[in-house]
């Protein structure tokens, strides 16, 4: 019986090892992958990173403890959750839409949501600014009623709102494809409501998408400039982002205060991408408990 098992797993591994494969193995993928990631990615960031660790501790607090680059630090987090939060309720109903009805112009709209990812960001930056300045077609409305739009933190919310909607939609689509009607059908013949249905059958199920659909819009709005930088007004401790401060720091020839900045956000981003594959592998478990 013993000596069955051992064969059938010899014949098994044999099988393997015939069956043509159109790759090369894991040793030399797994090499390739490792030397092209290191080469454009970590040799970068490393190099970053073990720049300011040539800075003294004390010099490091107080370049990142000062009251301008707190400032910048605040804004940019700030903002850049406003905006995502905007993004996750307002993306959810465009991927429900867009996943559950047939309607004329539908391919239009859906390829309307990638817009931002293929505009440049100094073009949405520019076209922002025009259209929300105090001239403009909405700021003129805005201002009417003592809002500014332009050349201001509203300014900054909007243009984050702006390339971070995409990443909410798309990553709630799939998900919304590969919800079952029936489940919602079944809980409205058990008698449950639309709140109900909404927050007892579909949210569990929406929840880590919906959360790495934030994730992702909030890191790519911490690390935005292009589209920022003509809208905000660029006035130090009011509307300065952290990329902005970095650039700054760099025209005054101040690279230990650039390469302490930069440190930093390189670390928050490492731990929002950390939590973003946690989260979707979070949601991978629960779509196959289901």
């Amino acid at each position: 019986m013993r000596k069955s098992r051992i064969e059938k797993t010899l014949a098994r591994w044999a099988g393997r090892r015939r069956r043509p494969r159109v790759i090369p193995g894991f040793g030399l993928t797994m090499g390739i992958t490792m030397s092209y990631l290191g080469l454009i990615v970590l040799l970068p960031l490393s190099v970053l990173f073990f720049k300011s660790l040539g800075i003294s501790a004390q010099e490091f607090l107080r370049m990142v403890a000062s009251e301008r680059t707190l400032a910048a630090f605040k804004l940019s987090f700030g903002t850049s959750i406003i905006a995502a939060s905007v993004n996750t309720l307002c993306g959810l109903v465009v991927a429900w839409v867009l996943v559950r009805y047939d309607f004329f112009g539908k391919a239009f709209l859906d390829a309307v949501v990638d817009l931002p990812f293929a505009l440049p960001t100094a073009v949405a930056g520019i076209s922002l600014a025009t259209i929300y300045s105090r001239t403009g077609w909405i700021g003129k409305s805005l201002s009417g009623v003592g809002i500014q739009g332009a050349y201001s933190r509203l300014g900054i919310v909007i243009a984050l709102i702006f390339i971070g909607f995409p990443f909410v939609v798309r990553t709630l689509q799939p998900v919304l494809k590969d919800l079952d009607p029936q489940m919602e059908e079944a809980a409205a013949c058990l008698g449950a409501t639309r709140a109900q249905t909404f927050f007892k059958v579909l949210l569990p199920v929406l929840l880590p998408a919906a959360l790495t659909g934030f994730a992702l819009a909030l890191a790519r709005g911490l690390g935005e400039y292009g589209s920022v930088v003509f809208i905000s007004g660029n006035m130090p401790m009011k509307t300065e982002i952290v990329p902005l401060l970095i650039m700054t720091k760099l025209e005054e020839y101040n690279y230990e205060g650039a390469i302490v900045i930069a440190a930093v956000m390189l670390i928050f981003s490492f731990i929002l991408m950390l939590a973003i594959n946690l989260l979707q592998a979070w949601s991978r478990r629960k779509m196959e408990v289901r």
